[in-house]
């Protein structure tokens, strides 16, 4: 069976508008009109010209007319856009991507897909969109062109449904494409903008019969690029149209340099950010060039301890960050990890060739590096507190710094050690938030070279990671080969903490290969480890959880219950969520056990809902599957067949379906019989063919808001089918097969 990978939602992913575009009405709607007729339009121009605002412009454009009523529209007629794009618009930011690896896997974040299993991105990207019809925005390019155009060749060749408007410097040159060159605007809409972005800037700010010509003289020499006249308006709060003016024709002739050759616009637009740098005071210039190390976004603690020294002292950085912003050449942002700042990427790279001919590039992005290792152990730590979800937050809004910093560690095999420890620490973000493609990246690159002597703790620790990665992956054969040298290596270099890890991690493959007794085994072992050693974290309750799991379906339930209320207590003592909500787990097969399944399903809503908020696969589709078993059995088949088939792409996206087990396929298997039964076969696949059909917001929020209440009595629990839905987990085998009967 063709596995699909996982959208999170059907709409798309446009971010919300901060400023209004300032006329552009015609090139809208000639783009309206491209798209139309060309299933590739690229956007294209210098830097600056606002192609980017454009192109955003035009997509909610589209957003917005799609999401409207269709009208029912006669046959026949050309299809609207509620047809066209009914899968949505999204949009996918690449200028900070320098991988050609990372770029499948960021068009598959930007399309909010979730995929655990080993099968490359390309494929999953494939896959998802070979059926759907939507609008997919490609901005910032030009770093990979080649490698971006073979992949929209291909998701075009495969996707007849996909349309594709992509804005970069230079056209994609495929088949098909329509290019549309996108000048400045024209005058009066060039003043327009220069005074709405004055005004917005200083609500004082008006247009005086005098002022008009300067402002207009002032448009024309900055050739009306919108970015140029944008960084103008950030001046007018402090000095007069003529002033600004009369600062520029003094510089001009300075300004104007640049590369031999190059076009008068890309001239002028070197002009406008020479002339902002020009009007910047000394320590501004400095903090402009030494940001410029950030990729995407960053907060003001990384700036103050990225930036500051000597020369530009740590309490001066918030004034300066806030001048920066007051001239445009910073953007604030509001993100779920509060506020932060950004560079548009043509400012970023003026200030980054200030910074090499500063001769300081390379400390800098070492002390960039630093930072986001020591946030990573930082962030590490708080997983295990009532800050987890501001933990993956953060991690969420500062991936591309940590994917630069993890560049930085792996471009000197001085320092690969670093990269291994990094790319070790983050296995909370890897493992608990859905990265694991991400993760599994970095870990094997990290683990490219030879143990470097006297970093072996770093290395172990990207080892049990790795294993762990690729056993959640569904890869076992890769899993296994790094938990045994993790095991070996700690062996020998006397490490119990990462032998501990290696021996939990084998546990685990054990218990997903239905190898009951060895999983106790190893997990016991692996706990008693742990203990010694003095650890406590979310890995080590998961351990017990894991444990749990394992003496419940050798029969030991009281054991099972004992360890995971405990684990339970110690997750709400320290505000822990994500391993709870596998604790919560074990006790709604406890409850559903005892006849109460009112209280399994408000166990497993509070599990769906944490999993779902840690973008965690496969402890969502465990619980989705568990709350199906508790459905039939409170007289819901149709519902419980819903959610039957809303859990089929999840596995898909998780990778083997149910692990090839037998014990975690037990209650899929009880619960499509009992339901069949009540349904019959037709009935039963049409309503799990309605949940194969459902986004994954959509899944949970039905799971969370339950069956329809019906004045209906439940079915009746009859003593065989109650002992085969609700007490497989004490069963002494596989249930593997509907014939299985439980033990006792």
């Amino acid at each position: 069976m063709r596995q699909r990978p996982l959208h999170t939602n059907t709409r798309g992913n446009l971010p919300s508008e901060l400023s209004g575009l300032v006329g552009r009405g015609r090139e809208l709607g000639e783009l309206a009109r491209l798209l139309e007729s060309s299933r590739l339009v690229t956007v294209t121009g210098v830097g600056g010209v606002g192609k980017s605002r454009l192109v955003l412009a035009a997509a909610r454009r589209v957003a917005e007319r799609a999401a409207e009523p269709s009208g029912g529209a006669p046959e026949g007629l050309r299809e609207g856009p509620q047809e066209r794009y009914c899968d949505g618009v999204w949009l996918a930011e690449l200028a900070s991507v320098r991988d050609p690896e990372l770029l499948e896997l960021t068009l598959a974040e930007a399309l909010g897909l979730t995929d655990h299993t080993t099968r490359p991105p390309r494929t999953v990207l494939a896959e998802h969109l070979a059926g759907r019809r939507l609008l997919l925005v490609l901005d910032g390019f030009e770093q990979l062109v080649e490698e971006t155009a073979t992949l929209v060749r291909e998701l075009l060749v495969r996707s007849p449904g996909l349309r594709v408007l992509a804005a970069g410097r230079r056209p994609l040159a495929l088949d098909g494409e329509q290019t549309f060159p996108l000048a400045p605007p024209d005058p009066e809409e060039a003043l327009a903008l220069l005074c709405a972005r004055a005004a917005a800037a200083d609500p004082g700010f008006t247009v005086t019969e005098a002022g008009r010509p300067v402002l207009a003289e002032l448009c024309a020499r900055l050739d009306g690029l919108p970015l140029a006249l944008e960084l103008a308006a950030g001046r007018l709060r402090a000095l007069s149209p003529a002033q600004l003016l009369a600062r520029l024709e003094d510089r001009f002739a300075l300004l104007t340099g640049g590369t031999r050759g190059a076009l008068p616009r890309h001239r002028a637009l070197r002009t406008a950010i020479g002339w902002s740098h020009e009007l910047c005071t000394a320590p501004e210039r400095l903090l402009w060039a030494r940001l410029s190390v950030f990729a995407g976004q960053f907060d003001l603690d990384a700036a103050e301890y990225v930036c500051s020294g000597p020369d530009l002292p740590v309490e001066s950085v918030l004034d300066l960050v806030g001048e920066l912003l007051a001239q445009s050449l910073l953007c604030r942002v509001e993100t779920g990890a509060g506020v932060r700042y950004r560079m548009l990427e043509t400012v970023r790279l003026y200030g980054a060739g200030w910074l090499e001919s500063l001769g300081d590039a390379a400390r800098l992005r070492r002390r960039h590096r630093d930072w986001y290792t020591g946030l990573a152990t930082w962030c590490e730590l708080d997983w295990f507190s009532p800050r987890q979800h501001e933990v993956a937050a953060l991690m969420e809004a500062e991936l591309a710094n940590l994917r630069l910093a993890l560049e930085c560690c792996l471009e000197d095999r001085e320092e690969v050690h670093l990269g291994q420890y990094l790319a070790g620490t983050l296995w909370f973000y890897w493992a608990g938030c859905g990265r694991l493609t991400e993760g599994r990246h970095w870990l094997d690159r990290a683990l490219e070279n030879l143990p470097q002597a006297g970093y072996e703790g770093s290395r172990l620790k990207a080892l049990w990671v790795l294993g762990y990665v690729a056993a959640l992956q569904g890869d076992t054969v890769a899993s296994m080969s790094a938990l045994y040298e993790c095991r070996d290596g700690a062996a020998r270099t006397e490490n119990p903490v990462a032998a501990a890890y290696a021996v939990h991690r084998l546990g685990c493959l054990a218990l997903v290969s239905d190898d009951m007794a060895r999983a106790g085994e190893l997990l016991g072992s692996a706990l008693e480890r742990y203990r010694e050693a003095g650890e406590l974290n979310s890995n080590v309750l998961m351990c017990q959880v894991e444990l749990a799991m394992a003496l419940a379906f050798q029969g030991d339930l009281a054991g099972a219950l004992s360890l995971c209320r405990e684990v339970r207590d110690i997750c709400e003592e320290r505000g822990e969520r994500w391993t709870k909500a596998y604790a919560l787990y074990v006790l709604a097969y406890a409850a559903l056990d005892a006849g109460g399944t009112g209280e399994a399903r408000r166990l497993l809503a509070e599990c769906v809902a944490i999993n779902h908020v840690f973008r965690d696969l496969v402890g969502l589709v465990l619980a989705v599957e568990l709350l199906a078993l508790v459905t039939v059995t409170e007289g819901e088949p149709a519902e419980a067949a819903v959610l039957q088939g809303a859990a089929e792409p999840m596995w898909d996206g998780v990778g083997l379906r149910l692990f090839g087990s037998g014990y975690f396929n037990a209650p899929r298997l009880m619960c499509q019989e009992r339901a069949g039964e009540l349904l019959g076969a037709e009935r039963y696949a049409a309503c799990a063919g309605h949940g194969r059909a459902l986004a994954l917001d959509e899944l949970v929020e039905r799971a969370l808001r339950g069956p329809e209440p019906k004045p209906v009595p439940p079915l009746p629990r009859p003593r065989t089918a109650a002992g085969r839905a609700a007490g497989y987990l004490g069963s002494r085998k596989p249930a593997g097969s509907p014939e299985g009967e439980p033990a006792g």
